[in-house]
Parts: structure tokens; sequence; C-alpha cells
């Protein structure tokens, strides 16, 4: 559920002050000139940077990440997958390989996501927090949480509370074999493609809120290479896969465009 709130403020650092209403446009150009690297990495320098804005400390829980099983119906794509792994074009990354199946595809990119998006919830523990993020929010767009269960009609929270329901809802989505079949042979759900769609709109929400309320954190603690280049791997498949609606990437238009343009500036090179 979105709703439209004025933008929100949010302080800044130290060594870098970035405002809200900039943020994009900086981290538009860094986006642009930044070569990536691993979330893992630039989440532990977040997480030890000193001069970061992060004042307030806050209690979160770290989910294990996910991981399928040993000798599943996913083991020979994961092998496959190995193939583009570190390759500097991140479309040949998401790019469906020659005989493979999309649902299982789709299956072990959602894993990678969310796993890099656990990371990165904890290393905003100490900046994303109830005093300094009152509402989960991007720019002019609020979300509210409903999951049918836990929360059962559209509740408005806070970012910390929001990310907590999201990432718990995730994590169980994941591990429920009638959704997420792991056993060779036994068939995706009717409504796996819907709660796939539903899962990735969410998992963007994170990206969203991070990029308009904490990007100047991660400028402070170096980790913004790390955080561009999740986002674009991000913004590749769920294009290549129509997994979300462009309406639901309006709170960062201007960075998914971005995106969408430097790849076709990459495609011509090639074919040139």
């Amino acid at each position: 559920q979105d709703s439209r709130a004025p933008p929100f403020e949010r302080g800044s650092g130290t060594r870098l002050s970035i405002t809200p209403l900039s943020s994009l446009r900086f981290a538009a150009v860094a986006l642009a000139s930044q070569p990536g690297g691993s979330l893992v990495e630039g989440m532990q320098n977040l997480a030890h940077a000193e001069d970061c804005s992060c004042k307030e400390k806050r209690d979160a829980t770290f989910l294990p990440p996910k991981k399928l099983p040993a000798n599943s119906r996913y083991s020979t794509l994961l092998l496959e997958r190995q193939k583009t792994l570190g390759s500097s074009d991140l479309w040949e990354q998401v790019k469906l390989p020659e005989g493979a199946n999309e649902d299982e595809w789709i299956a072990i990119a959602v894993i990678d996501f969310f796993n890099d998006l656990n990371l990165l919830t904890m290393a905003l523990k100490d900046c994303c927090t109830h005093e300094t993020c009152p509402r989960m929010s991007a720019g002019l767009y609020t979300f509210a949480w409903c999951d049918g269960d836990r929360v059962k009609t559209p509740t408005k929270m806070s970012a910390p509370d929001y990310l907590e329901h999201l990432m718990t809802w995730v994590e169980g989505e994941l591990n429920n074999e009638a959704f997420l079949p792991v056993k060779a042979g036994a068939p995706f759900p009717t409504n796996y493609r819907k709660g796939m769609r539903v899962i990735f709109k969410r998992l963007f929400r994170i990206y969203a809120h991070v990029f308009h309320s904490h990007f100047n954190d991660f400028v402070v603690g170096e980790a913004d290479a790390h955080l561009n280049h999740s986002f674009k791997h991000f913004i590749y498949f769920v294009k290549e896969f129509s997994l979300v609606d462009s309406a639901e990437l309006e709170p960062l238009k201007e960075l998914v465009n971005l995106c969408m343009e430097q790849r076709l500036r990459s495609k011509g090179k090639k074919v040139a």
C-alpha cells in the first residue's frame, strides 16, 4: 500500500552532506561512475564507519542466510551460474542460461537478493531507527505493511519495524516448500509467479528507502559503490523477467532509467 507524504527529512554525516532532495541526483552520478563490488564488504565498511550519521542504536534480529539444500533440484543450475559470477557484465549474469527452467532461475535469484538485503538492513540498524525514520518512506512515497497474518490490515509504521516485518515475511515464504519446492520433480504452485512479483516489489522498497533516506550514510561509510552495484543487479533482473511493474519503481524512477540507459549504451558498444 502506498500513499503520498511530504519529503522525509534526514540528518547528514560529518564528512559529506547530501540532502534528501539531492541524494538521488548524487546517487545517479555515483551509479554512472563507480565500479561494483561485494555487498558484504560494503556493509562491513558501513558498519565500521566512525563518522557515519548513525547515533541512535536499536536492536535488530539478524536472519540467517538462506541456502538451498545440498543436492536439491537447483544444484546443476547453481553450478551454471558460477560461470558468470564476477563478470563485469551484470546483464549477462541475470540472463536465463540456455535450457534452464525460468522458475528455478528466479528462485535462485530471489534467495541471493534476500541474503544481500538482509546484510544491508542489518548494517543500517544504528542509522535507521524509530527516531530517525518514524515512517517507512521513499521521498514522496510512504509504505504501509500488510501480510494478512501478523498484520491483517495496511498499517503505517516506522522503517525499522517495516523492514523487520518484510524480511521475516520473505524468509517465511522462501522456507515454505509448498511455494518454493526444492525436491526434483515437485511442481511449482500456480500462484508462484504472482507470489514472486509481490516479494520482488517489496524488496525493491528497501532500496527505495535507503537511497532516499540513507544514501549519505553509505557515502560516509564508503559503501555506496557496493549499494549501487547491488541495486543495478536487482533492476536488471526484475526488468529481464518482468517482476516489478513500472508504477512500483516510481520512487527511484531516475535511477532505474539510468540503469537501463547504461545497459543500452553497453549493448550498443558490443554490437559495434
